[in-house]
């Protein structure tokens, strides 16, 4: 690799861990970063905190000042090309004289992209494709809502060794209690994956079982996310814990209404949530990640219905035995090759519990 092009790489490094700053605040928005060299020093960078502030390439170009004449802005998104709640920062970086851009990815938004063609007519020059995976990975919600018209889902289960993760019917008063299979690491870190999404999802069973807040608290943030409740037959209890609070939202396949939450009917043919359109009706909302605390029902609908693009799987040294719920409610197999099957991508360990993340094969 010749000295320029680790030059690139690293400035394009820099403006990645900008704009992963960006990670529990930008929603709806893209989490992005910028940097600004001129003869291989930096002289600006910024990054996007949330929507309706500057964008990463204003704020660096703001530093920069007259530096950026003549120089190159490495940015991980390509600079947006319309007006919305701040104007084009195409027009910013013609003006401030930017020789050169450098983007990570092209823009997934039809209504922002042409960003590199704008900036190429007015003869700057202008790259994409460098550390591509990396900005699409951070921004892996957004790329999904604004060309699949869905958010990207992440499961997110906490099991023992034997794949149980809540004591079973014959646990009397205690029956699907799930509270706590993991221990404070693998929790707090389950939180930061709370805190990077939009939206935190459960199922009325789960409500009733555990009386989850589904709130982020493990790690620090200025925002939460909204919560979600899938509860066919609206039985969530109306002083259920996640009612507190902020208005939460709730799907439902029956008319009715809950306290502190707005109710949205969508049944399917048998009279359940209609799962696929929930998801639509999310990324309407501007939901990006939608992070999923559910029990092994709604999991498995979820999965049989294939609304599920990541599993984030902690695993507990123990056992809980036959009798306790499983992690995803699927029908049998006949064939062993008809089963599901993930890709992993990660493992990682928390204190004694290990964590996959693994996305379908």
């Amino acid at each position: 690799m010749s000295s320029s092009a680790a030059f690139d790489r690293a400035m394009m490094q820099r403006a990645l861990e900008l704009a992963e700053k960006g990670l529990y605040t930008t929603t709806p928005n893209p989490r992005v970063g910028c940097v600004i060299a001129k003869d291989q020093s930096l002289v600006g960078e910024g990054w996007h905190e949330r929507a309706g502030g500057a964008h990463a390439e204003i704020i660096a170009l703001e530093k920069a000042g007259a530096d950026a004449a003549g120089a190159t802005l490495y940015v991980t998104l390509e600079p947006c090309n319309h007006q919305g709640r701040t104007p084009p920062c195409v027009d910013a970086v013609k003006k401030a004289g930017v020789k050169r851009v450098v983007a990570a990815m092209r823009d997934p938004n039809p209504q922002a992209a042409g960003g590199g063609a704008a900036l190429e007519a007015a003869g700057i020059r202008f790259e994409h494709g460098l550390m591509e995976h990396e900005a699409r990975e951070l921004n892996i919600g957004f790329v999904s809502r604004v060309t699949r018209g869905r958010p990207w889902v992440r499961l997110k289960i906490a099991a023992t060794l034997d794949g149980r993760t809540a004591l079973g019917e014959g646990s009397g008063a205690n029956a699907g209690s799930s509270q706590w299979i993991t221990g404070a690491n693998a929790r707090r870190d389950g939180h930061h994956w709370r805190a990077r999404a939009c939206a935190v999802l459960t199922g009325a069973g789960t409500v009733r079982a555990d009386d989850p807040r589904l709130t982020v608290r493990e790690v620090k943030t200025s925002r939460q996310p909204l919560r979600v409740i899938v509860d066919s037959r609206l039985e969530t209890p109306p002083t259920a814990r996640v009612l507190q609070g902020e208005k939460a939202l709730v799907f439902a396949a029956t008319q009715g209404a809950l306290p502190n939450a707005e109710v949205v009917c969508l049944p399917n043919k048998n009279q359940k949530v209609d799962l696929p359109a929930m998801l639509e009706e999310l990324a309407k909302r501007g939901v990006n990640e939608l992070h999923v605390e559910a029990g092994f029902r709604l999991n498995g609908s979820l999965v049989r219905e294939g609304c599920v693009d990541e599993y984030l799987l902690y695993f507990n040294p123990s056992f809980l035995g036959d009798g306790a719920q499983g992690m995803v409610d699927l029908p049998p197999f006949s064939e062993l090759d008809k089963r599901p099957r993930l890709q992993i991508l990660a493992l990682e360990r928390f204190g004694d519990d290990l964590r996959i993340l693994a996305r379908p094969a």
